[in-house]
C-alpha cells in the first residue's frame, strides 16, 4: 500500500487505533472483569500493535515521499524494497538522506558550472575562428575584385595583389592545419612515436632553419649560454616530430614578440629523471592577468601586432596539447618589460 500524503498516514493510524479499541470492547464483554490480568495483556498487545503498525505506516509514507528524489539522484527506477533496505543500513535515516541529497546537489552544481564554462568557451572559440578566417577571406575577395575591375591590366598591381592573395591563402592553410592538429590532440587519436633523440641537436637544427627570421629582427639565439660554444648532447625519450613542433612554436614566438636586437636563450637543465627545457626571451613580457589565458586557442595579448607577425593564434595551444599528450605540462614566467620564460620537462632516455 502506497501512502502519499500526511492525511493518508494519519487516517490509517486512526483506523488501526479504532480497530484495537473495538476489539477491546468486544473482549470486555466476553471476559469477566475479574480477570484483571487479561486487561493488562490486552493493553500490552495493543501497544505492540500500535507501535509496529505506526512505524510501518510512517516508514511507508517516508519512503514514498523520498522515492522520487532517489530516482533522480541514482538515475534509475529504484524499487520500494531496495530503498527500504538501503535506508535500514544507516542508523540515522534523516542524516543519511540529507547527506546523499546534498552530495548530489553539489555534484550537479559543479557539472552545471562546468557546462556553463564550456558553453562560454565554445561561443568564444566559434567567434574567434570566424574572425580569424574572415580576415584573409575578405582580403582575397578585395584583391580579386580589384583585379577583375581592371587592375589586372596593370602588371605591377596584378603581381602585387596576387602575392597578397597568396599570403592570405597561406594564412588560411596554416589556420586549417593548426585546427586539425588541435582536433587530433584533443580527441586522443594521436599516436605518439616515442624514440631516443638528442634534443640539443634538434634545437640547433631548428635555430639554423629559422635563422633568417631572427636576423630580420636582429635577435640572437643561444642554445645554452653562448651560441659560439657547442652544447653537449641531451638525450630524451619522446615523439621527436611533435617536440620539434613545440620548440619551433616557442622559439618563433620569442622572435616575433621579443625586442629587436634582443636575445633568445634555450637551456637544458638536469632534473633527476627529467630534463627541463627553457625558452627565454628579453622581450616586453606578458601582463599578469593574461598569463592564465595565453594557452587558449586564438587568445592574443596584442591582437593587432600578432596578426601583423603572421601567427594563427593556435601555436601555444598546440604546444600545451602536445606536452599533455606526453604526460607533461608547460609553465610560463613573465614580467612586463623584462621578458618571458616558457619551460617544460621531458623524460630522460
Amino acid at each position: 500500500m502506497k501512502i502519499k500524503t500526511i492525511s493518508g498516514a494519519a487516517l490509517i493510524v486512526s483506523l488501526i487505533t479504532l480497530f484495537c479499541v473495538v476489539i477491546g470492547v468486544i473482549l470486555g464483554h466476553l471476559f469477566d472483569a475479574a480477570y484483571w490480568w487479561s486487561g493488562i495483556l490486552f493493553a500490552f498487545g495493543c501497544g505492540l500493535v500500535l507501535f509496529f503498525s505506526t512505524k510501518e505506516v510512517i516508514s511507508n509514507f517516508f519512503i514514498q515521499r523520498i522515492k522520487p528524489l532517489y530516482r533522480v539522484v541514482l538515475g534509475r527506477d529504484i524499487k520500494t524494497a531496495e530503498l527500504t533496505a538501503e535506508l535500514e543500513r544507516f542508523p540515522n535515516t534523516e542524516r543519511s538522506v540529507t547527506a546523499e541529497l546534498n552530495h548530489w546537489a553539489e555534484q550537479n552544481q559543479k557539472e552545471i558550472a562546468r557546462l556553463k564554462e564550456n558553453e562560454k568557451y565554445r561561443k568564444e572559440f566559434v567567434g574567434n575562428v570566424s574572425h580569424e578566417i574572415k580576415t584573409p577571406i575578405f582580403n582575397i575577395q578585395g584583391y580579386i575584385s580589384t583585379l577583375l575591375d581592371g587592375g589586372m591590366n596593370d602588371p605591377t598591381i596584378l603581381r602585387r595583389y596576387l602575392e597578397r592573395s597568396e599570403k592570405s591563402i597561406d594564412r588560411l592553410i596554416n589556420i586549417t592545419n593548426d585546427l586539425e592538429a588541435i582536433s587530433k590532440l584533443e580527441s586522443n587519436v594521436l599516436n605518439l612515436n616515442y624514440e631516443r633523440f638528442d634534443i640539443a641537436a634538434l634545437t640547433r637544427n631548428i635555430v639554423d632553419t629559422i635563422e633568417f627570421e631572427a636576423t630580420k629582427r636582429q635577435i640572437t639565439i643561444n642554445v645554452g649560454w653562448e651560441s659560439s660554444q657547442p652544447y653537449p648532447p641531451v638525450w630524451v625519450k619522446a615523439d621527436c616530430y611533435y617536440i620539434e613542433q613545440v620548440l619551433i612554436n616557442l622559439i618563433i614566438n620569442s622572435i616575433r614578440y621579443g625586442n629587436e636586437g634582443g636575445c633568445t636563450t634555450i637551456k637544458f637543465i638536469d632534473l633527476f629523471d627529467k630534463v627541463l627545457i627553457e625558452v627565454r626571451d628579453n622581450g616586453r613580457g606578458i601582463a599578469k592577468e593574461d598569463i592564465p589565458r595565453v594557452f587558449e586557442r586564438f587568445y592574443r595579448t596584442d591582437k593587432g601586432r600578432s596578426r601583423e607577425q603572421g601567427g594563427t593564434g593556435l601555436g601555444l595551444s598546440i604546444v600545451k596539447h602536445v606536452l599533455e599528450a606526453h604526460g607533461e605540462t608547460i609553465n610560463l614566467r613573465s614580467e612586463l618589460g623584462v621578458g618571458s620564460t616558457f619551460s617544460f620537462t621531458l623524460s630522460k632516455s
